[in-house]
């Protein structure tokens, strides 16, 4: 049985060095090896990664990269993903802060789901647990989402957990051969405070990167 199998039983406690999220039906933890075989599958997806500047995935080997690569990231303050786990489903997404300003106290908040798990409410639970993270662990004051202004859908799902939409960053993102104008949104601490995510139960367990802390 792999670890993400067990997961959909009963989370795996986190170990030395390791962060953990939990809320009412899913788990965030630090993706492993073992999980690229999932994560491969979700982001072989065309329609997952249309609107990203990588993917869709066509060999096991880019999942593994990708995982490989996260303890130095994160390390370097550079990138903070964790898998998002649902506790009969098993892996279904990513969700992660990056672009992080320890100065002003702000970070970009992104998350990608596999097709079959949109609209089932794992977006809205896995930015509460990370808003959570964010606000109360982190020290963090803001935080900015991105949704290109094609994905209406995105854009729609951001106003509706309480994000306020700020502007349009012109030719902001390239994908491929495309360029993508950028819908940005924000919210800040105060924002957070009064929207109802912070209703949703959220448990943190282990410690995150040092570098992520800047209170």
């Amino acid at each position: 049985m792999s670890t993400a199998e067990r997961e959909r039983v009963e989370p795996v406690a986190p170990t030395a060095g390791s962060l953990a999220l939990t809320g009412p039906t899913l788990h965030l933890r630090y993706p492993t090896g073992d999980d690229a075989p999932a994560l491969f599958e979700l982001a072989s997806d065309p329609a997952v990664t249309r609107y990203f500047s990588w993917g869709p995935y066509e060999r096991l080997a880019e999942a593994e990269a990708y995982i490989a690569g996260l303890p130095e990231r994160r390390e370097a303050g550079e990138l903070l993903d964790l898998l998002v786990i649902h506790r009969d489903d098993g892996p279904v997404g990513i969700t992660g802060l990056s672009g992080l300003s320890a100065r002003d106290r702000r970070a970009v908040l992104g998350s990608w789901f596999g097709h079959r798990h949109w609209g089932s409410g794992a977006n809205r639970e896995s930015k509460a647990l990370m808003t959570h993270l964010a606000f109360e662990h982190l020290g963090l004051e803001r935080l900015t989402a991105y949704a290109a202004s094609q994905n209406t859908r995105s854009q729609r799902a951001l106003e509706r957990l309480g994000f306020r939409r700020e502007g349009v960053l012109a030719a902001w993102h390239r994908h491929g051969d495309r360029v993508y104008d950028v819908v940005s949104y924000g919210m800040v601490r105060a924002a957070w405070e009064r929207s109802t995510l912070p209703q949703v139960p959220a448990e943190v367990r282990g410690e995150p990167p040092a570098a992520f802390v800047v209170a």
